[in-house]
């Protein structure tokens, strides 16, 4: 049943997605420049997180218009590289790998500096499910599966991009209540981009082998008793 849910959920977002894509495509595929692919965006985005968490976690940064522009320009190369990997037929194992780790670097410094004051717990449960993520992903790769960023990751990226960005612009108020709501929807969706991971594993029967193979050495043990 929960995967049921997944699959029609997954397919809705998957459906918006596409409509994303095809619109960006009519300015990517005549004017992109060629010389700089996806995998640059994304290493740029990198660049930016840590330049934001150096400012802001180190030399307590308080310049507004520097934060929310950096943000903003990290948060542009995470909409375009995707869509210009797809749309120029440049979509590397590598680049699916590198997308989601710059998109943690960006993001934790904001989150950090936007919610430790106000909302630590918040801030906790953000961490923990992005490390269980990458843990998640870490996992299927030593497997040697190269399973891309679901779009359930992708929702909860564009969530988390849009509610700080509104955040920074308040600050220093504290971030309305409602942006603390989409923040916790967020996690929701970060939450059902590792259940579709699990089942990626399931799928291709490694779940279900790895039970079998220590029943079995069980059984093997109970034998030799």
């Amino acid at each position: 049943m929960i995967q049921n849910f997944l699959e029609k959920l997954g397919n809705l977002l998957k459906k918006l997605d596409r409509y994303r894509d095809e619109a960006l495509f009519l300015l990517i595929k005549p004017f992109w420049p060629r010389k700089i692919t996806p995998n640059h965006l994304s290493y740029s985005r990198i660049v930016i997180g840590l330049t934001l968490a150096v400012l802001l976690l180190f030399f307590n940064a308080n310049d507004s218009i520097l934060i929310i522009t950096l943000f903003c320009i990290g948060v542009l190369t995470d909409l375009f590289d995707g869509s210009i990997a797809r749309g120029l037929n440049k979509t590397t194992e590598f680049g699916a790998m590198l997308d989601p780790l710059a998109d943690r670097i960006l993001i934790l410094p904001i989150a950090i500096y936007s919610l430790y004051g106000t909302q630590k717990w918040l801030l906790l449960f953000l961490f923990l499910v992005e490390i269980i993520a990458a843990l998640i992903s870490i996992f299927h790769e030593s497997k040697g599966m190269h399973i891309p960023a679901n779009i359930f990751g992708k929702t909860k990226m564009v969530l988390l991009s849009l509610v700080f960005i509104a955040i920074l612009i308040v600050w220093p108020n504290p971030p309305a209540e409602f942006f603390i709501d989409i923040i916790w929807i967020s996690l929701v969706f970060s939450i059902l981009s590792i259940f579709a991971k699990i089942i990626e594993l399931s799928k291709v029967g490694y779940i279900k082998n790895k039970i079998v193979t220590k029943e079995f050495k069980k059984t093997k043990q109970d034998e030799n008793i």
